[in-house]
């Protein structure tokens, strides 16, 4: 077992990051009345947080040293009621901005989730389930707090900074200018810092995300880890992936500390650049006990925004990678789509032609070669050949799961490209010998073909495939939970279940792709008569290895190196004998 490590490396600009905050901040736009209220706030809470100072002075100024008491309680009053108003205004802003955020998760959540539906399956070929599961869930959560903390923590820190820099320099000039004279130390110190530990954030959301998709995939492939007594490999592969995590943490990490370090020392200094200029330049004769203090304080408003980006910044880095990683699968643009000027495939017969079809996975190899055939409606094509030799390629270009490279796929004359992809694949019935089974309940898995079925209806179809039986001897029948996967119940019955669920869909174009490779001999015998019933009248392919399933198709289709090397009736072929009859006899050798 093995998993993607290749490092996702992409030059971080300042312009990336203001176009994600920007892309972010525009999911707003449909609260803007609420949002205005909580600026609105904002400014309220930042202006009551400068007016302390401006207090303070004045109580000091104006009625401490003049013993004026009345005068200070006054003020006094009013400093109370003042932040008793700062308390209720940031309860209301955080709460209103939390109701804001929570629905903006949920829904680029959904917008996320339900573009993923819509990517094809070079999509998912390409990439662990796990790596996607961390986007949709964990990556998600994480743009809660960017959209939050913004509004909430940024942008009060920012106008603090803007409305005492203005204050300080209105009030006194030269102390303003000895407050803030290791600014450039910050601003110079900063940017390396960003600079250096926002790519490393970025290799860490890789690493968390390569460690997410292991645990999926070693609790999905748990029964072979078992099977094989591989228990020890795997832990050792997991604790690996744990190590890279926690030292691509920890080199991001280091980072986010010396810019903590950075602005404490510039506050350090801001503070001594206060007093020297205070002192030495101005004199005690120039400035007011009050103003000193005032200042003091408004240094300290001026650093301490500074300093708690400090701790604000990890988690806005982060966050941010988070915000990259999902827009840029929103971003993705699905291989297969419908046209602008597509039309709705309206209800077929199931004529379906390949003409002078050529197919590449990967635009090198071709697995199809200018592939031409006909067929008739309600004939039952089966297709065999060994492993990888494009049978199942075949189909998932009839379901247009991929598009050819040449030539065109035509269902009663329609180019597949032409007709609308829902409109196509709702005229489909096709079963895998992956019988992928929802949790929920029988009855809810088999309606799932249908979802306006009747109860009668899902019934009706659970006895055409003889699962009526082993359904019923269950202890909920119908309405019997089924786990993930369909935990519980055997290869077999799950199989069944499949067939019942395709049954009620009742396409046009039926495709069975080794629909039968987990049904015993006994089971298969008598879900064949369902077979036929789901067989009859539509047009059919079925991919088999077991050649005893398709004794009764109308036609066989022998497919090798990337064609058909030949084709017709069972008896027809066995009479050639080529291709067809050389696995057959392979296959039969003890019979005959």
């Amino acid at each position: 077992m093995s998993i993607n490590t290749t490092k996702h490396d992409e030059n971080i600009t300042y312009a990336s990051k203001r176009r994600t905050i920007l892309r972010l901040l525009s999911y707003l736009k449909d609260y803007k009345g609420r949002i205005v209220l909580i600026l609105f706030l904002m400014f309220l809470c930042v202006g009551v947080e400068v007016l302390n100072p401006i207090i303070i002075e004045t109580a000091l100024d104006h009625y401490i040293l003049p013993h004026d008491y009345a005068g200070l309680i006054r003020l006094a009053i009013l400093a109370i009621v003042l932040n008793l108003l700062l308390i209720i205004c940031v309860r209301i802003r955080m709460l209103m901005m939390a109701k804001i955020s929570n629905r903006l998760v949920i829904t680029i959540r959904n917008e996320l989730y339900s573009h993923i539906q819509t990517l094809d399956l070079q999509f998912f070929d390409s990439r662990p389930i796990g790596k996607i599961l961390s986007r949709v869930m964990g990556n998600i959560n994480s743009l809660k707090d960017v959209l939050s903390n913004t509004i909430t923590t940024l942008i009060p820190d920012l106008l603090t900074i803007l409305a005492v820099l203005i204050i300080m320099l209105v009030k006194n000039p030269l102390l303003a200018v000895g407050g803030m004279v290791s600014l450039p130390l910050l601003l110079g110190g900063s940017l390396y810092i960003e600079i250096k530990s926002h790519k490393r954030w970025q290799i860490n959301n890789q690493k968390s995300s390569n460690m997410l998709a292991f645990i999926h995939e070693d609790l999905a492939g748990i029964r072979v880890i078992q099977g094989f007594g591989a228990e020890a490999e795997t832990t050792k592969t997991f604790d690996k992936l744990c190590e890279e995590d926690r030292d691509s943490f920890m080199d991001a990490v280091r980072y986010n500390d010396g810019y903590s370090s950075l602005c404490n020392i510039c506050f350090v200094l801001g503070l001594i650049g206060m007093y020297v200029m205070g002192f030495y330049v101005l004199g005690p004769s120039k400035i007011s006990v009050g103003l000193f203090l005032a200042f003091g304080t408004y240094i300290s408003m001026f650093w301490q925004p500074i300093i708690n980006l400090s701790s604000f910044y990890t988690q806005l880095v982060t966050n941010l990678s988070s915000a990259e990683r999902i827009f840029e699968i929103i971003d993705t643009e699905p291989k297969i789509q419908d046209r602008a000027d597509v039309l709705p495939l309206p209800e077929i017969t199931g004529c379906v032609d390949f003409e002078h079809v050529s197919f590449s996975y990967d635009e090198n190899t071709k697995v199809l070669s200018d592939v031409s055939f006909h067929i008739q409606p309600s004939e039952t094509i089966a297709l065999v050949g060994p492993t990888g030799a494009g049978k199942t390629t075949i189909v998932n270009l009839i379901s247009r799961f991929y598009d050819i490279q040449e030539g065109s796929v035509r269902i009663d004359g329609y180019d597949v490209r032409d007709v609308s992809i829902e409109s196509l694949r709702k005229q489909l019935g096709i079963m895998t010998q992956d019988n992928f089974l929802f949790s929920g309940t029988i009855m809810e898995n088999i309606r799932y073909g249908r979802l306006d079925a009747t109860d009668e209806d899902v019934i009706e179809a659970a006895k055409l495939v003889n699962a009526h039986e082993f359904i019923i001897k269950l202890k909920d029948g119908y309405q019997t939970e089924l786990s993930e996967r369909g935990g519980g119940l055997s290869i077999g019955q799950k199989q069944l279940l499949a067939f019942a669920r395709t049954m009620i869909s009742r396409p046009k174009i039926l495709i069975l792709d080794e629909a039968t490779s987990s049904i015993d001999t006994h089971t298969e015998l008598l879900v064949q008569k369902g077979i036929e019933a789901l067989l009859h009248g539509r047009t059919s392919f079925v991919i088999a290895h077991r050649l005893s399933t398709i004794q009764k198709a109308d036609r066989i289709f022998v497919i090798d190196h990337g064609g058909i090397v030949e084709q017709g009736s069972p008896a027809e072929l066995m009479q050639k004998k080529g291709a067809y009859y050389d696995l057959y006899t392979a296959q039969f050798k003890d019979v005959i």
